[in-house]
């Protein structure tokens, strides 16, 4: 599929009903064609591995044009500066998300990323280090556990950040490490308990949501098994 071929797809499967669902879930992107992952993910097939495709896509700037470029790109050619580029273009949770899920998370520089992003004020630029964080956590398996645990400062720093998109992020990436294996539940439970102890209504939050789950008989009896 060439740029035409795929813009006709995303005006054909448009859906104005869509683009309301998504407003209510905070995906508020002024170029939105209301278009299903299931939908865009089978466009990315078809379009394949494409960087020159991707680059023109993300210009375009609609939310499913930008995601798809996510999808489309070659991260073996992704470059640090196109990286910074792109999280300064983020404006919703889900371009951002998806970006470090199907791209940034499988570069060279994700790491690197997260401790840069981790201190900037743009909120989405913020939000890529924690959400870096959370789909490393799952993904990256050959990672060690020192690695997880060097990140742990970063989360306890940011804790205090009560923006919407950039609290959701610390919590998601301090549940992540903690699920990974038994090690890191027990460390980020800890991690986890300091936070509460901060005199902040956000850290208190991200704190009791995380320990809520990183406790919970689901999780432990997961863990138990991994031990096993």
């Amino acid at each position: 599929m060439d740029y035409n071929d795929i813009i006709n797809e995303l005006e054909r499967l448009s859906n104005p009903e869509d683009v309301e669902g998504m407003a209510r879930f905070g995906i508020s992107s002024q170029k939105v064609y209301g278009v299903r992952m299931p939908d865009l993910r089978q466009i990315a097939k078809k379009a394949g591995k494409d960087h020159l495709l991707a680059d023109k896509l993300w210009v375009a700037g609609y939310q499913e044009t930008m995601i798809l470029a996510c999808m489309i790109e070659d991260p073996k050619i992704v470059t640090e500066e196109q990286m910074d580029d792109w999280a300064l273009d983020f404006d919703t949770w889900a371009v951002c998300d998806q970006c470090c899920m199907n791209l940034f998370r499988k570069t060279p520089f994700a790491y690197e990323k997260v401790y840069q992003w981790s201190g900037r004020d743009e909120e989405f630029v913020k939000r890529a280090a924690f959400a870096l964080i959370a789909t490393l956590a799952v993904h990256d398996k050959k990672a060690s556990d020192d690695t997880f645990e060097e990140l742990f400062p970063l989360i306890f720093r940011e804790s205090c950040d009560e923006r919407n998109f950039v609290k959701k992020a610390v919590n998601w990436a301090l549940r992540q490490i903690g699920k990974r294996n038994i090690h890191l539940n027990k460390k980020a439970i800890e991690i986890a308990s300091k936070i509460r102890e901060i005199d902040n209504k956000t850290a208190k939050w991200i704190a009791a949501d995380a320990l809520r789950e990183l406790k919970s008989e689901k999780i432990q009896s997961r863990m138990k098994n991994q031990k096993k």
